[in-house]
């Protein structure tokens, strides 16, 4: 017998076989342990999930608006719905549905992690983001769970995995399907597909094209932003996705899918119902009030049930919208089409008290604009203080008194000339007077002395992105939300709040959710203060005698677009583009826009006071029944005549010429300074409460102002009325050509 040789290869391969054990442990180690605890932590989540009620799946919870005081002034979300059986489901819709939203919808239990493993390939890919949600689970999201960014948990997810497994274990697919097109909201009121068949169309549920079935399918997903009433670029966008997938799917032939991508989105939509009174007056504010919680909790008002506590002041809206809107009204307008936007802000808060998108607005058009909100156009001299005057005082310490050379100037960038509204020029004039009779050269020196990036930073903290460049001292595009919201700023000492809707949500499970005011400060109280007393000289006796109210202690800008010259040609008549009126209180900020849609449809002259009419009438109404305050001079603001200084600065002059200054300037009269002893005080940046003492508006009829028709000279807008669904800035308003803004 021959022994087996004895040595070491033997050992090796013990060895080695032995190694491979235990990787083989180490990696069935690592795979089954994180299933262990994955599947102990899911059972966990799972044993507190909800009961499966069928009832859920059907209902929708409408959502109550109260106004400032607290009172409720509209409700949103009330049922309005027709629902369809399982064996009513239009075959095309049911294809269009599963295309766009779960291919694999027949194929699944409830949830799918092929659709889930495909979603994190593409996000980690870097591709758009995708979601694993299959649609019956996005049925029980809309119909157990918050929308709340917050409450995007592990635990809502495994929940709301296990309720869609149990659902498809006791419905049909049909069923299932019958739910999610009885439920889902459509916009405007509207739930449920079949409602909005005939809501939208005025047809039977079985009567629609394939691009119409297209696109009541594409719509769930964001029912605002495909509203073919409000935004019809993207619904039509969104309905020809949902074709496409369809044409992949291969459920429509590519002869039917070109005819119904060459269908007009507006083809066979009726016009809706008109709206109550209450809906038309409160209907820009009410949208900016529904996009606002939607950002902020991710909530739907129309589906969640909610107590939303607004910032309006419902008589301030009303008298607002009547004022712009009745034929009965004192402000004049000259035809239908003439355009208003504005926006009334409480100083203090931030917080939107009134808000006017448009007047005389169709009823299709009602939802789809703001113009207060989404407008981009030109400001003309109202961004004086903004860009040229407030950045000086801030950065250069400069004062009132500050002497300016009025003379004849070129655009250092192109070496065009600029001219002021008159064409003439003053001399040495203060940068008080400059201001009060809005020269537009001393405002271009202003600009270039303190220097377009430190422009560009103090207009960044009063809520602008725009650019600075040599002209934007005197013309820059922008909506009357954020030149009120940037006023509001020098009105209050120098913060600036970001202009706000709402102050409290009430969940439908009884919590709350509070939104404090925070402000920001944006500018040093001194610097607020010289740029209004500054201010208060224009409505006393510069470009905007028209906003005078004798009771009222305030301060404003007037603010004049114009047409450039190789523009004249497709201008439809005489007259101007922009009328903008910015002016404030220590209590309210109101900036008002007026002019047409079509940006060359001037504004006659005629109707050029319209803007200064539109606040003097609104703050009387306003002040009708409080004390008219005054701003407090802060201890390190000197006044030497009619100027303001910061104590120990006076810009480039020396301190020996306070005297000169003050004499200097083309301004005899005082900037309605006070003796400190009889002033009425109050906080530095803070506005003392009003009193309860009724003041009655005076009836007394300003004259109209004498400042000469500006000549039209500055480059028009690049934009007219921008698309509501972008809040980008437009660009700015070109190189301002040679002047003219006023």
């Amino acid at each position: 017998m021959i022994n087996e040789p004895t040595g070491q290869p033997p050992r090796r391969k013990r060895r080695k076989g032995k190694g491979l054990l235990i990787t083989l442990i180490v990696i069935l180690s690592l795979i089954c342990i994180p299933l262990v605890i994955g599947g102990a932590t899911f059972f966990y989540y799972v044993k507190d999930a909800p009961e499966l009620d069928f009832a859920k799946l059907e209902d929708t919870l409408s959502s109550t608006l109260y106004d400032s005081k607290g009172n409720p002034f509209l409700t949103l979300g009330e049922k309005k719905r027709e629902t369809i059986e399982p064996n009513e489901i239009p075959p095309t819709l049911k294809d269009a549905i599963i295309s766009i939203e779960d291919k694999r919808f027949e194929k699944h239990m409830g949830i799918d992690p092929i659709r889930i493993a495909g979603a994190a390939v593409s996000n980690l890919k870097g591709n758009s983001r995708q979601g694993g949600s299959t649609l019956t689970q996005q049925l029980i999201k809309l119909s157990y769970f918050s929308h709340k960014q917050e409450d995007q948990t592990l635990k809502r997810k495994a929940q709301e995995a296990w309720l869609s497994v149990e659902l498809e274990k006791k419905k049909s697919k049909d069923e299932i399907l019958t739910y999610y097109i009885n439920r889902v909201f459509m916009s405007n009121g509207v739930y449920g597909m079949k409602t909005a068949a005939e809501t939208f169309y005025g047809k039977d549920f079985n009567e629609l094209s394939l691009a119409q079935y297209a696109l009541l399918a594409g719509m769930p997903q964001s029912p605002m932003d495909y509203d073919p009433y409000v935004h019809p670029d993207y619904a039509k966008k969104r309905r020809d996705m949902v074709l496409k997938e369809m044409l992949k799917d291969k459920k429509i032939s590519e002869k039917e899918y070109n005819e119904a991508v060459a269908e007009p989105i507006d083809a066979g939509l009726v016009p809706l119902k008109e709206d109550s009174t209450i809906q038309r007056v409160t209907d820009n504010y009410y949208n900016e009030v529904i996009a606002e919680v939607q950002k902020k909790t991710k909530k739907n008002i129309y589906t969640d049930g909610l107590d939303v506590y607004t910032n309006i002041d419902l008589e301030a809206q009303t008298y607002l919208y009547n004022l712009v809107n009745n034929e009965n009204s004192s402000i004049d307008f000259p035809d239908d089409d003439m355009q208003v936007a504005g926006t009334l802000i409480d100083v203090k808060t931030g917080q939107v008290k009134a808000q006017i998108g448009g007047r005389k607005m169709k009823e299709e058009s009602q939802r789809s604009l703001n113009r207060a909100v989404t407008n981009q156009r030109d400001f003309g001299s109202t961004v004086k203080p903004l860009v040229a005057y407030g950045p000086t005082i801030e950065n250069l310490n400069y004062g009132s008194g500050e002497i300016y050379i009025d003379e004849p100037y070129n655009y250092k960038s192109n070496g065009k000339p600029v001219y002021n509204y008159d064409k003439a020029y003053r001399g040495r004039l203060t940068m008080r007077e400059s201001l009060v009779d809005s020269r537009n050269i001393p405002a271009l020196k202003a600009l270039e002395e303190v220097g377009t990036d430190k422009s560009q930073e103090f207009i960044k903290k009063l809520g602008f992105d725009n650019d600075v460049y040599e002209s934007t001292a005197i013309t820059m595009q922008g909506s009357a939300n954020q030149l009120s919201a940037a006023y509001a700023a020098f009105a209050n000492g120098g913060v600036y709040y970001e202009p706000s809707y709402v102050n409290k949500i009430v969940y439908s499970d009884g919590t709350e959710e509070k939104f404090e005011p925070k402000g920001n400060r944006a500018m040093k109280e001194s610097t607020a203060y010289i740029m209004t007393d500054m201010l208060k000289d224009v409505i006393k006796r510069g470009t905007a005698v028209d906003a005078q109210i004798p009771t009222v202690i305030q301060a404003g800008k007037t603010g004049t677009s114009n047409y450039a010259d190789d523009a004249l040609d497709k201008v439809k008549g005489e007259g101007v583009p922009d009328i903008t009126f910015a002016g404030y209180t220590p209590k309210y900020s109101f900036a008002v826009w007026t002019g047409y849609d079509d940006y060359f449809t001037p504004i006659p002259y005629y109707s050029q006071h319209l803007a200064m009419d539109i606040y003097r009438n609104y703050m009387t109404f306003l002040y009708q029944n409080l004390e008219a305050t005054d701003w407090s001079q802060p201890e390190d603001v000197v006044r030497v005549g009619s100027e303001v200084y910061l104590k120990d600065f006076v810009g480039n002059q020396s301190k020996n010429t306070y005297s000169t200054l003050s004499t200097s300037s083309s301004s005899t009269e005082s900037s309605s300074s006070t003796s400190k002893s009889s002033e009425k005080k109050e906080e530095s940046s803070e506005v003392a409460p009003p009193s309860s003492e009724v003041v009655p508006p005076s009836s007394e009829v300003v004259p109209p102002s004498s400042e000469t028709p500006p000549s039209s000279d500055v480059t028009p807008p690049t934009s007219e009325v921008q698309p509501p669904t972008s809040s980008s800035e437009a660009p700015g308003g070109g190189d301002g050509g040679d002047g003219g803004n006023s």
